[in-house]
């Protein structure tokens, strides 16, 4: 028996030592894990531990030479501590948070980019100044008046009067964190203006191709109306700000917003309609058929196009991971290596979690690497099973296969990458898109053989002013994809709203489809219940029955019998509807003052919270004095400040929200857990300190203006 476990130990070395440089991927899986550890901590770690990189890498590097499969565990480990030191540098490097003023202030900066509005323009400014003051570190993002004539253009300096806001907080705790994004992306404010704007053209520096970016997006929706305007836009300098709600909630609904975010399709299209311009140009020159390669220099050009069109769509996340794949494919075009691989793929997302880990939190760097993967492993699975060319058939019968295997290519994409992106959709967006694969597959071939290619050739004739033409065919293409959209959204259930994924869900999920996609062998099976086992997190995983916003305006009530909703004078539509998905719901039943549900009775001025029979239960009180109520309840509820102070119940108040944010309640019959979006993020560089009460010296004199 003694050797049972030396034998047990071998075994498991054989497994592993068995997938050789299929290992490799888990490095930048590695990678990710310590970025993820950095954000999941509730205070900022030492710059000491970032000194841990380089002896690790040194110690895998040299185990490495004494026993592979010692130096891939240890590069593991190395991994996992670089991501750590990455995103720990990245965080202690950005710019300080703003002071802001209260009260409206008269602010000028330089115009970085300009965004289109169904109502209006949103304009981005650096250097901004208040009054006379230094100038901010951090950008100022401000919406104009949609009524106000300025048309001002990057690099233009601007000055209006407005309002200035930091980064809101997560609606909940748990929710997405907007002032964490921000604190990586260098936003500080954001703000409407409170007037007309002035420009001063042309007295600034604006990043790489922001004009022509602006210019290329009012060309569009000049030459195509409405909606399909907006769309076009999107799809060449992927600014989304314009498209009608409307439509782009259809684009939801439909499975088709993908399209909307420039990523892999598009710069495959870009570079495809590059490549094969160039390869006939090179073809149809006898001098350079003959003395260049036909296809190394096609596609070097084709990168030269890719990366043009990453410039013109402002580095965007999906689009920086498909042009680190496009250089890692032509590449090896050029060297003769095989394009596509989990590595590449491995690689691709290790330098964008490098220069960018806050984007290995957010849907887009998440759906659109899975998206690939699942693309790269699923087809790769496949081969063996897919049918082959044949030679010698008719040209008849050879097109007619030639179309089955493509639209069978089409439904084979539009199931894998559906399903790999499920899971991250469900988590961050709380819906399912039921008719998705319909959709897509009407709406990408469009998209693929019509509206880009239309779109690249209007970009080309741009400058000579010849492009009336390719942007009437985009048009039409991109009115018929909004129609495709708008039919199938539609469709009876075509977006089923459903509970959030947990995070703790997703990461087992994530687990699993990792280990399905990069295993070697059928141990990849396993992934498949790990993957199950995620997606029921939610089962065992209890949501909040209870949400009060950061103003506590805005309070959700989740019972046995249904969902809630106290919405008072000023509440944030955002906020309500934050709530809502939370809870898996799109609407809500309001609460009155005659509730009278098994779980939330109501009566006068309050009402009392019992989301499970005999368990722990809490007081809402809408209306009135509230102290009286202290100590009848695990819990007081109030949108208004607790007086006097209770110690008999745990108080969630108006003073509470100010100071530590949302809240959560779970009411059991164990008792009551109350959790703050402050606790929930703990003492970070991008969470304001707790607000202190501004009381003045009675000693010292007012100031002028007091």
């Amino acid at each position: 028996m003694p050797a049972l476990p030396s034998r047990l130990a071998r075994a498991g070395l054989g497994v592993f030592a068995r997938q050789g440089d299929a290992l490799a991927p888990w490095l930048a899986v590695a990678l990710g894990v310590g970025i993820l550890g950095y954000f999941a901590l509730l205070e900022e770690p030492s710059p000491a531990w970032r000194w841990l990189v380089l002896p690790l890498v040194t110690a895998a590097l040299a185990a490495a030479r004494w026993h592979p499969l010692a130096g891939w565990s240890l590069g593991l480990i190395a991994a996992a501590a670089l991501g750590f030191a990455a995103a720990s540098w990245h965080g202690e490097h950005a710019a300080p948070a703003l002071d802001l003023p209260r009260n409206a202030v008269i602010v000028t900066g330089i115009v970085q980019s300009v965004e289109m509005l169904p109502e209006g323009r949103r304009v981005a400014l650096a250097q901004a100044r208040i009054g006379q003051e230094a100038a901010l570190p951090r950008l100022v993002r401000v919406r104009l008046r949609a009524n106000d004539p300025a048309r001002p253009e990057p690099g233009d300096t601007l000055t209006l009067r407005t309002l200035l806001r930091p980064p809101p907080p997560p609606a909940y705790p748990g929710a997405w964190d907007f002032q964490r994004g921000a604190w990586f992306s260098g936003l500080g404010a954001s703000g409407s203006a409170l007037g007309p704007a002035s420009v001063e053209p042309g007295s600034g520096a604006a990043p790489p191709l922001a004009a022509t970016r602006t210019a290329i997006e009012a060309r569009v929706t000049s030459l195509i109306p409405g909606a399909a305007g907006t769309v076009a836009a999107a799809l060449l300098t992927g600014s989304q700000g314009a498209i009608p709600a409307p439509a782009m909630q259809a684009m939801r609904d439909s499975g088709l917003a993908h399209l909307l975010s420039v990523s892999g399709l598009h710069i495959a299209i870009v570079m495809g309609c590059a490549f094969t311009v160039l390869r006939f140009l090179i073809a149809a020159i006898p001098a350079l058929a003959l003395r260049g390669d036909g296809r190394r220099w096609p596609a070097l050009g084709a990168l030269v196009a890719g990366g043009a069109y990453l410039v013109l769509t402002a580095f965007q996340v999906p689009m920086q991971r498909s042009f680190a794949m496009a250089a890692l494919v032509t590449l090896g075009l050029v060297l003769g290596r095989r394009a596509l691989s989990p590595r590449v793929l491995a690689f691709a997302a290790a330098v964008v979690m490098l220069v960018q880990p806050e984007s290995l939190t957010g849907p887009s760097f998440q759906m659109s690497f899975a998206a690939v993967l699942a693309l790269i492993a699923g087809f790769e699975a496949l081969r063996p099973w897919l049918p082959r060319r044949q030679a010698g058939q008719g040209v008849v019968r050879a097109a007619l296969r030639w179309l089955a295997l493509a639209l069978l290519a089409l439904l084979l994409t539009s199931l894998l990458a559906g399903a790999a992106t499920t899971p991250f959709g469900l988590h961050h967006f709380g819906r399912v898109q039921l008719y998705g694969m319909a959709a897509n597959a009407l709406a990408v071939p469009l998209t693929s053989v019509l509206v880009m290619p239309a779109g690249m050739l209007a970009l080309a004739l741009m400058p000579l002013g010849l492009d009336t033409l390719p942007l009437a065919a985009m048009g039409w293409g991109a009115q018929l994809t909004l129609d495709i959209a708008e039919a199938v959204a539609a469709w009876p259930g075509a977006a089923v709203p459903m509970r959030p994924i947990p995070a703790e869900g997703l990461a087992i999920a994530s687990f699993g489809f990792l280990l399905l996609c990069l295993w070697r062998g059928a141990g990849r099976l396993v992934g498949v219940p790990i993957i199950a086992a995620g997606l029921s997190a939610g089962l065992v995983i209890r949501p909040p029955d209870i949400l009060v916003s950061a103003d506590a305006r805005v309070i959700l009530v989740r019972t046995e019998a249904g969902t809630f909703l106290q919405r008072l004078s000023g509440g944030s539509n955002f906020t309500r509807d934050a709530f809502l998905r939370a809870a898996g719901r799109t609407v809500a039943e309001p609460i009155l003052p005659n509730s009278n549900d098994p779980g939330l009775r109501c009566t006068g001025d309050i009402c009392r919270v019992t989301p499970q029979p005999g368990g722990t239960d809490a007081v809402l009180v809408r209306m009135g004095e509230s102290g009286s109520y202290c100590g009848t309840a695990a819990v007081l509820v109030s949108a208004e400040p607790v007086r006097p102070r209770c110690r008999a119940s745990q108080v969630v108040d108006r003073f509470s929200v100010w100071r530590d944010g949302a809240h959560a309640i779970w009411l059991s019959p164990e008792g009551a857990v109350v959790l703050s979006d402050r606790a929930q993020r703990g003492r970070r560089p991008w969470v304001p300190p707790p607000p202190a009460p501004r009381v003045l010296d009675a000693q010292l004199p007012p100031l002028p203006t007091e």
